[in-house]
């Protein structure tokens, strides 16, 4: 399971490197002039009141800070262990049993499957110039400001500041989605145990954007 883990790693490795040298070649380059990004395409909820936040595309070494940042940082971790933690608790798969190696068994699982996520999403937004960033609402009222989460899983920014829908989070969440069932136990290596799988990391973003968006201290990422 570890070598086939590892050459699958170093493949998306390899192609999120191409994506970005695309990105250097095709995309925006550091220092160019912002770009105003218009409230209709922009933060949900702006009035013409409120001022309009302009956007800057993301750099190459933007783009390479947030893919490491996202991929292996505290929020990974934590969320490797939740997902390790209630696989623990319902037995999943039944295959690697209870006890301290078997949580150690579904950590590593959470956490290989999260890096390729974020690698193949990663690699798919620097070639197609998309922006994965969450953006604050700058509405009020519960309600408004949960319509901004929900939508926010299915958006994207392009070079421009425009939102369009999120090849790059729903390629990346489906892709791991499905490869990862080359290591998974025969309890959960089918079709539809992929399905599940990305229809609980869409979730999962749902429920980490909410976090962002209502935690009492908001900074943007």
């Amino acid at each position: 399971m570890t070598n086939r883990f590892a050459i699958i790693a170093l493949g998306v490795m390899l192609w999120h490197n191409a994506a970005s040298a695309q990105q250097v070649s095709n995309g925006t380059q550091p220092g160019e002039a912002q770009q105003a990004l218009a409230p209709e395409t922009g933060v949900v909820g702006a009035t013409s009141q409120e001022p309009v936040p302009e956007y800057t595309p993301l750099t190459t070494s933007e783009r390479w800070r947030q893919y490491f940042q996202s991929g292996f940082g505290p929020s990974a971790v934590l969320k490797a262990s939740a997902e390790a933690g209630i696989s623990q608790w319902t037995n999943t798969p039944k295959e690697w049993r209870g006890g301290a190696d078997a949580y150690g068994e579904r950590f590593g699982n959470a956490f290989g499957k999260h890096v390729l996520r974020k690698t193949l999403e990663s690699g798919a937004a620097a070639a197609l110039h998309e922006d994965n960033r969450y953006v604050y609402s700058t509405d009020t009222g519960f309600g408004n400001r949960m319509k901004h989460v929900v939508a926010s899983v299915f958006t994207a920014r392009n070079a421009a500041g425009s939102e369009h829908f999120a090849y790059s989070r729903f390629g990346g969440a489906l892709g791991s989605a499905f490869i990862s069932r080359i290591w998974q136990p025969h309890s959960v290596n089918t079709s539809g145990d992929a399905a599940v799988d990305f229809g609980l990391s869409i979730a999962t973003d749902l429920g980490w954007n909410a976090f962002k968006e209502f935690r009492p201290k908001r900074r943007a990422r």
